[in-house]
């Protein structure tokens, strides 16, 4: 009998971030012990259908970024509610042995939003990552910045639009925030649908690039600074990684900038700031954790302004687990090797379903 954690990936989604998932999937699949885990590959098509996938060939050009497939599978498979983690195969209703932890390396809609982790509390699986409150308000910009906000934590200036209402007017929200200033949809990572704008035109071609994304778009004001991100490790008590810096070589830090193009930006790990900085970084970086819920891990991205103020930008509660992702190479830096990292945030995500176990669900007045 093995003694080996079965462990679910699920990657891929219903989502625009699909192909940086399955990237982020790839690299963590070939981090994990063999010796300690057997994998159970679990992808998700664009359709939202989950197919089991075979370790050896689960994607199509995957070295291409650009080009980078799901492998599509003929087995279909779910889990539900009081499974205990059981895979049940969708044309036999056969059920496969339950796993014993789900690492869903999922990024945007239904998969970093509470969606999937709502599910896996259901089927009584742990699983890697905040909870259903820490995924929701993290990937809900206007959610976040108003309970940071409401935490005395510091924020820019933004507007919220949402699809139903009169069309934003250009000259009251230039009048409002100035100029340059970004429009980004609410509940999406990864730069996709975000655009600088810096007259009339590209503000309506912004507005409705995002608009295809989410019904909710946030338009913030332009600050200027550093771009400074920290990594978060932890569940009742996290710790935070040394702090790194991206570059951009683009106008800004685009998608095209992270995923596609190799020189689209530089990472400096660890960042040059003073140890004074670093620090404030750090703490900044524990309190927006905790403020929003979450638990596992986190990625937080903050602003240096020239005056040495600290701007939260956003959290990302799944960051990217690709080669050249910040999340881990500051968890490098910080002493903590990729393999062990994974190995970190299976135990925290078992520790919490445990601790959570023992919560009782029958009053006794």
């Amino acid at each position: 009998m093995s003694n080996k954690l079965r462990v679910g990936i699920l990657f891929g989604g219903k989502s625009a971030e699909h192909e940086v998932s399955l990237q982020s999937a790839k690299n963590v699949i070939d981090a994990l012990d063999q010796d300690k885990y057997e994998v159970v590959l679990i992808g998700i098509d664009k359709q939202g259908s989950w197919l089991l996938n075979d370790t050896s060939q689960f994607l199509l050009n995957s070295q291409n970024p650009q080009l980078i497939k799901l492998n599509q599978s003929n087995d279909s498979v779910t889990l539900v509610p009081q499974g205990g983690g059981a895979l049940t195969h969708l044309t036999t209703n056969q059920a496969d042995t339950a796993l014993d932890v789900v690492f869903p390396i999922l990024h945007g809609p239904y998969g970093e939003d509470g969606t999937v982790q709502g599910l896996l509390k259901l089927a009584g699986v742990p699983f890697v990552g905040s909870g259903i409150l820490g995924a929701a308000v993290g990937m809900d910009k206007e959610m976040m910045k108003r309970l940071l906000r409401d935490a005395d934590l510091p924020v820019g200036p933004f507007l919220v639009f949402r699809a139903h209402q009169v069309n934003p007017n250009f000259a009251d929200v230039a009048g409002k925030l100035g100029l340059p200033l970004f429009v980004k949809p609410a509940n999406l990572g990864s730069s996709v649908g975000v655009n600088k704008v810096t007259n009339e035109e590209e503000f309506r071609h912004a507005v409705a690039d995002a608009f295809q994304y989410d019904r909710k778009i946030l338009v913030e004001a332009f600050i200027e600074g550093r771009e400074i991100e920290c990594s978060v490790l932890g569940n009742d008590d996290p710790i935070a990684s040394v702090p790194g810096e991206v570059i951009a070589t683009h106008e800004f830090y685009s998608y095209e900038a992270k995923y596609i193009d190799e020189n689209g930006a530089a990472l400096e790990i660890p960042a040059k700031v003073s140890a004074e900085t670093a620090r404030a970084v750090q703490d900044l970086a524990v309190k927006v954790f905790t403020t929003l819920g979450c638990e596992g891990l986190a990625r937080v991205d903050f602003f240096l302004c020239p005056d040495g103020e600290l701007v939260v930008n956003e959290v990302n509660t799944m960051p990217g687990f690709t080669s050249i992702s910040m999340y881990p190479r500051l968890w490098e830096e910080s002493g903590i090797p990729y393999a062990e990292l994974i190995d970190r945030l299976i135990r925290l995500a078992i520790e919490r379903f445990e601790r959570e176990q023992r919560l009782k669900t029958t009053y006794q007045g």
